[in-house]
């Protein structure tokens, strides 16, 4: 394989650092962003101990600006890997229209900068590869993260339709759908509404969080296996355009899609979870 020239969004921790490892090791030549240069220290130690091929770059999704400046090659590279996100967890009523847009505007509105810096280039080269990193609840919604779900509802419906666009100018696009990998420090970058501490709401959201955890299997996923499914729709020609990840992905998923109605849907996870909040 041919080494390839991959920007990935977000790298300083969770799927982002992963990934960007893991495809250096495969020789590649990878450029991490981040917001925070001074937050990259474990991918840059890791890069500098094992000879790596790893570029560090200033990237903040929600500045125009910034994504120009990061992405002024693009000509250059041949896949992007839009990575970068965080979540809004608590009940959808008291997400305030600046916290919302905040969601959106990182999550949903950020790749779609990234999207447009590379498209023209690669549009004229015939060539190019995009990964959304997604996720289960942008198939399935899930209580008390509708702020969440809804922007990775908006990056399913913007991955599936560049899909169909760009394919005629031979770029790939894909979407990988993890479901939770509580052992990523993901976690570490959920924000909750004000008022959300304490709250009827809040109590009811941590039996449902507790009630998920019937879904896991026997040991605790591996992001690892998030970030290989990113290194494969990368660089692989043959990945299908979604790609769940997670054995509660797959099971709510399929589920869902079964499902005749919603409302036998939402009666069998109830069942399943033990869930009658």
């Amino acid at each position: 394989m041919s080494q390839l020239r991959i920007l990935i969004t977000g790298s300083n921790s969770g799927f982002g650092l992963l990934a960007s490892l893991t495809l250096a090791r495969q020789g590649h030549h990878v450029i991490a962003t981040m917001r925070d240069l001074n937050k990259g220290a474990e991918l840059q130690e890791a890069a500098e101990a094992e000879g790596l091929s790893i570029e560090m770059r200033v990237l903040d999704v929600c500045d125009a600006a910034s994504v120009d400046a990061a992405l002024s090659d693009a000509e250059t590279l041949d896949v992007l890997i839009n990575n970068a996100g965080f979540e809004v967890q608590g009940g959808l009523e008291m997400v305030d229209d600046a916290l919302m847009q905040k969601q959106l505007d990182t999550n949903v509105i950020g790749p779609l900068r990234t999207i447009r810096a590379v498209m023209p280039a690669w549009r004229k080269r015939g060539s190019g590869v995009i990964v959304n990193v997604g996720s289960a609840v942008g198939i399935v919604a899930s209580p008390y993260g509708g702020a969440y779900s809804a922007s990775k509802f908006a990056l399913e419906g913007m991955t599936e339709a560049l899909y169909m666009e760009a394919k005629p100018d031979g770029i790939r696009v894909h979407i990988i759908e993890p479901g939770r990998f509580s052992t990523t420090n993901f976690s570490s970058n959920i924000v909750r509404p004000e008022g959300w501490v304490g709250s009827e709401l809040e109590t009811r959201q941590l039996a449902f969080r507790e009630a998920l955890s019937n879904l896991d299997g026997k040991a605790p996923p591996n992001p690892q296996d998030v970030a290989d499914a990113i290194v494969k729709a990368a660089t692989d020609a043959s990945t299908s355009l979604r790609t769940l990840v997670g054995e509660d992905a797959v099971m709510l998923a399929t589920a869902y899609r079964s499902a005749e109605k919603y409302e036998d849907f939402e009666a069998m996870i109830r069942q399943r979870l033990n869930w009658q909040v």
